[in-house]
């Protein structure tokens, strides 16, 4: 993780998880760089609607791929989504909870502050 990397609310980005193990580059945190195509920057708690949703838009992150050592996500498990598909979720009203702190600032160009504070797991 770049240690000088920020969160959405200005601060230092924390971890998101390690087990599952998460992140572009499966390092725990919701960091990004140039590689990172996707914007693997939003740290959620997946849901099963979620994770329906996400299967029917192509992208199936609850079966097991042990080609790849992923053992498929479940509900309550938190992972690095790509800021594209949160928001797509979010618009279909299938968006799941996300820790603000372990979210990169970088999710700011694609999805605005007000949307994922309403999403929070970490504001009180």
């Amino acid at each position: 993780m770049d240690n000088d990397a920020k969160n959405v609310l200005g601060g230092s980005l924390q971890s998101c998880s390690l087990k599952p193990l998460t992140g572009f580059y499966r390092d725990g945190c919701c960091d990004t760089g140039p590689e990172d195509l996707g914007i693997h920057t939003v740290c959620a708690q997946v849901t099963a609607d979620f994770l329906a949703f996400s299967k029917a838009q192509g992208n199936d992150l609850s079966t097991p791929r042990p080609t790849f050592g992923f053992k498929g996500l479940k509900p309550g498990d938190s992972w690095c989504l790509c800021a594209g598909r949160w928001y797509e979720a979010y618009r279909a009203g299938k968006a799941p909870k996300v820790r603000l702190a372990a979210t990169h600032e970088e999710t700011l160009a694609i999805v605005p502050l007000p949307l994922l504070k309403e999403h929070a797991l970490d504001l009180n």
